[in-house]
């Protein structure tokens, strides 16, 4: 029987590798996600409390964490 579901590539939808940043931002929130909550003001805690700073270089808030998923989601 043949499977009905389209092959779907992994990564289907990038259209760049992502950078260093990205990388060490999925890292810490999959650690984040693991230990402290899921909900966004854990989040914005548990990525401040671990020094992973916004773009900007300053705390999150959550109305910045926000703007740069929606950046990086883009």
């Amino acid at each position: 029987m043949t499977d009905t579901w389209p092959y779907l590539e992994i990564h289907q939808s990038r259209t760049s590798e992502p950078s260093p940043y990205a990388y060490q931002l999925a890292a810490t929130l999959e650690a984040v996600f693991a230990h402290e909550g899921h909900q966004l003001a854990d989040v914005v805690r548990g990525l401040n409390a671990r020094k992973v700073h916004a773009p900007d270089g300053q705390p999150w808030t959550e109305q910045s964490f926000r703007a740069e998923i929606h950046r990086l989601g883009a």
